[in-house]
Parts: structure tokens; sequence; C-alpha cells
């Protein structure tokens, strides 16, 4: 059972519910009377113990969202090496390869995708694996409004910022860039 759905950082204090006394368990420590975390996570209460659980970087299956930045164009594919699976970032070294096919880019006019005009070398990406592919690479999806570019870098060398969901705009120079832009997160539709 959940004991607080906020997640806390080591060293922060942990609220100890009302009620029975709970033993202190894993990715906890006590220090000046104060319960504080060690580990980054959810305190979870489970019988009489309060605990926190590392969180453990996993492979990439079907259905895990995975960010990873564009090493590679061609004009049928994009390569991306995928350094977060579901929002857990793999260990340095651990790193796998994901394609994104001109037909998974986007769910409608498939015919009509352009690879440079959706992705550029640098770019961090937002995708859905949809196939584990062979052994060196899993096959990735950005047709949904959530997911595409999240971070792209202009000629220019700044951040640049999304204004629709195929163009970004450099805001040192103006300049409009295409990408396949994924739709930033908390944003609402109108």
């Amino acid at each position: 059972m959940t004991h607080n759905s906020q997640a806390v950082l080591p060293g922060q204090p942990v609220a100890i519910p009302l009620g029975p006394t709970l033993q202190i368990g894993g990715g906890l420590y006590s220090k000046d009377g104060q319960v504080r975390a060690s580990l980054i996570g959810v305190p979870r209460s489970k019988g009489s113990a309060i605990t926190i659980s590392r969180a453990r970087p996993h492979v990439p299956t079907v259905g895990s969202i995975v960010l990873g930045t564009v090493i590679r164009l061609s004009p049928l594919q994009a390569i991306v090496a995928i350094t977060v699976v579901d929002g857990v970032p793999l260990p340095t070294g651990d790193e796998y390869t994901g394609v994104i096919r001109t037909q998974d880019v986007r769910g409608t006019e498939k015919d009509k995708v352009k690879i440079g005009d959706c992705f550029r070398g640098g770019d961090v990406v937002k995708g859905l694996v949809i196939s584990l592919g062979d052994a060196r690479s899993n096959y990735i999806t950005t047709a949904r409004n959530d997911l595409g570019v999240i971070f792209a870098t202009s000629e220019a060398g700044a951040t640049l910022e999304p204004v629709s969901w195929q163009e970004m705009r450099c805001p040192k120079t103006g300049r409009i860039e295409r990408r396949k832009c994924a739709k930033p997160e908390g944003l609402q539709s109108s």
C-alpha cells in the first residue's frame, strides 16, 4: 500500500502516519528522531513496516515509453540511442538502439513523411516501443500527439521551442525548423 503519493529524495524527512507504530524498513533511516529517505522513491507501508524501493532499470518491451537521442538518419529511418525506459534512466553504458521508420512517424499521410523534416541528429525523442525488432534494435513509433521530439537545438545553438506539431522556432534567430514535435506535457487542448 502506498503510504504517501509524493516521491522523496535522499535525506528528505518522511511523514509517518498516525496509528500503530511502523518499523523502519529498507530505503529509510532515523536521524535526530526523524525518519529520512536514503533512496529516491515513494514511501510504502506493507504490514508493520514502511519502506522505499529502488527503481530498477529494465530493458525496453512492447508498450514501453522510451527517451533517446537521434544518432543517425537515413531517408527511410532515424536511429535512436535509448537512454530512459518507462521513466527510469539506464545505467551509463547500458544503451539500447531504437529505429523510427517513416511509416511509424505519424498516424496520417505516412507516404509523405520525410525523415529529415521530422528529426535531426542530437534531437531528444519520446517514443513508444511497438516491436522488439531484431537483436540489435527496437522499433519505435512517434505516431501519437504526446510522442516526438521533446528537445532540440537550433543551428544557432539555442534550445528550440515548439510552435506546432511539425515546427519549432529558434528564440535567438526566430527561424522555424521542421520537426515532429511531441505535445508538451500539461498543455490543455483548446
